[in-house]
């Protein structure tokens, strides 16, 4: 869900980039339908997936939902995590935001015909509508975690769920930084060795 922080942490491999973005929607062994370039990025991004659930600052993070919603304590984590990756941006990244986001949704789109049918309308959305931008106000990541709510099958308590970003937004920003930190290590030293 942490869509952002999946394009960043891929680095300038416009391939790894796009596999990162698609990679939540991808399910199944590797590389499936997909080419080569485009799985290497969905592997990384379920590495970087996995690196997190043992971080010590994510798993820090996912205690820090209350238990009404700590059940989908993963998700509202990765949104809260893109949130402050926006909102910091100028701090986190050389590249103005509007020139980065533009740039992912281009790459994004010149490989759309290679991804699968049931990602395309959601990926096309994201670029229409600057999902990228909307994660920098709380109000935007309020507007994410009601749509996901609706298009949910079961009903849950996401829509609202900012509510816990704002009732510790400090203890999640030094969580998100102390993250963020070994990811980018871990994500460098991922593609290092799987080029190998």
């Amino acid at each position: 869900m942490n869509f952002l922080a999946h394009a960043l942490l891929a680095g300038d491999t416009p391939a790894l980039v796009v596999g990162g973005v698609v990679g939540d929607w991808i399910k199944g062994p590797l590389p499936g339908s997909l080419p080569a370039d485009l799985a290497r990025g969905v592997a990384l991004h379920r590495a970087i997936d996995s690196h997190a659930e043992t971080h010590p600052a994510f798993r820090q993070s996912r205690a820090r939902v209350s238990a009404a919603r700590r059940r989908y304590a993963g998700v509202l984590v990765d949104i809260f995590y893109d949130h402050l990756l926006a909102a910091d941006w100028t701090v986190l990244h050389h590249q103005p935001f509007a020139e980065y986001r533009r740039g992912v949704y281009r790459q994004v789109a010149a490989r759309a015909a290679e991804l699968p049918d049931h990602s395309r309308v959601a990926l096309k959305m994201m670029a229409e509508q600057d999902w990228f931008l909307s994660y920098v106000r709380v109000e935007g990541i309020a507007d994410v975690l009601a749509r996901m709510s609706r298009r949910a099958r079961r009903p849950n308590p996401l829509a609202g769920g900012e509510v816990e970003f704002l009732a510790d937004a400090e203890g999640f920003c030094a969580d998100f930084h102390a993250w963020l930190v070994d990811a980018r290590v871990f994500a460098q030293e991922w593609q290092s060795e799987s080029r190998g």
